[in-house]
């Protein structure tokens, strides 16, 4: 079977894929002469035995370890900036991360800042902030634990303003990893409620990928494969998780992540408020928004809904039976329709509509969002 063998992509970067590839680590690390790692996680993850199991096979083979992991769900630059004072308090060579997105996200902040000290909102590349990343990064190696962000084969990481919340995009090619360990049997034990929410945001990414507005056909091509595979596991991984449900997951969300090298959309400007103002999880919050903001694109954009569609194997080719899909596939993964039943309130309406008025994804949405488009979707989601 297809999930029984371990495999080697090479797009965008080297990926090593398959049950167990995580035991290749220690021979890479020496192979490329690395010997003291700064590993950097998220606080839930470095308490699980899997991610014990790692330390200790590291440590087996002769190679000193260093954990990072005060970070919160929503990084921010002061988590940044204290990984990085462990840097240079322990000597390290390279940088592993080991998570879902807040851990790769804060890994590949920190691997940026090693060698560029500067304030790190100044790389910020919304405003242009990439031309500064001048200097070598030190080696950097991710290993996905959920099927979500698909954060392990990027070359960005979202870092939030400690005092005003805004999100920054950190961004360089310098900054994607040199390999990536891309092994399901880590995802086996994430609850059920994690699941849902980070395969939804890997649904999400593949979905506003093929509707951006950005000419890119190969991106098109890889995000309507990405959303067959979540289609095709999404359920059980959530549900009754296997082996090839879990490497289907995984599967799904690098591709999403490649696919939206294209632009994301009106959902993930819809979902980054609710994070940055009400601690969200960035899944459900892009889960429950879903429905609402395609339901929203369908006008002038049918064919493509059609296509959608057609790859999800819906009896009835419209952009109407994707919304409903939606929803069901909510339904069946207990994520809640409403923005109601995850702590938003009416009086929290204005607030979110300004931020998402200002936030860099819907840009490149297929077709323009209002602030006051915001407000009527997510009056429509409350």
């Amino acid at each position: 079977m297809l999930y029984d063998r371990i495999h080697q992509f090479n797009f965008p970067t080297t990926i090593r894929f398959g049950a167990n590839v995580i035991k290749e680590l220690p021979a890479y690390l020496k192979q490329n002469n690395i010997s003291a790692p700064l590993v950097v996680t998220d606080p839930n993850v470095a308490q699980l035995p899997f991610f014990k199991a790692i330390l200790a096979d590291l440590t087996n083979h002769g190679i000193s370890v260093e954990v990072f992991s005060e970070i919160h769900k929503n990084p921010v630059k002061s988590d940044v900036y204290k990984g990085v004072d462990r840097w240079d308090a322990t000597g390290r060579d390279a940088v592993i991360g080991i998570g879902g997105g807040a851990g790769l996200d804060v890994s590949r902040a920190i691997l940026l800042r090693i060698n560029h000290r500067e304030d790190l909102f100044k790389y910020d590349d919304l405003v242009g902030g990439d031309i500064y990343v001048t200097n070598d990064v030190p080696h950097f190696i991710t290993v996905p634990t959920t099927s979500g962000t698909g954060s392990e084969v990027g070359r960005s990481a979202i870092i939030a303003d400690d005092e005003t919340h805004q999100k920054k995009i950190l961004f360089s090619p310098k900054l994607m990893a040199k390999i990536v360990f891309a092994d399901p049997v880590l995802t086996m034990d994430i609850p059920a409620p994690i699941t849902a929410a980070t395969g939804m945001d890997a649904l999400t990414h593949n979905m506003e990928a093929f509707l951006a507005k950005n000419y890119h056909p190969m991106c098109d091509g890889i995000a309507l494969e990405g959303m067959r595979l979540i289609h095709e596991s999404l359920e059980k991984a959530t549900n009754k998780p296997d082996l090839e449900s879990r490497s289907k997951m995984l599967l799904g969300s690098m591709m999403g992540a490649v696919a939206f090298q294209k632009g994301l959309g009106v959902v993930h400007s819809l979902a980054h408020p609710l994070s940055s103002l009400l601690d969200t999880h960035h899944g459900l919050a892009n889960a429950v928004n879903i429905p609402y903001g395609m339901e929203y694109n369908i006008a002038g954009f049918e064919d493509k809904f059609q296509r959608m569609a057609h790859v999800l194997g819906l009896a009835e080719e419209s952009g109407d039976a994707v919304v409903q899909y939606l929803f069901d596939l909510n339904t069946k993964v207990h994520i809640p329709h409403h923005l109601r039943d995850i702590g938003v309130r009416e009086e929290h309406i204005e607030t979110l509509a300004d931020l998402a008025f200002a936030d860099f994804a819907h840009p490149n949405n297929p077709k323009p969002v209002s602030r006051e488009d915001f407000k009527q979707l997510y009056l429509k989601a409350l």
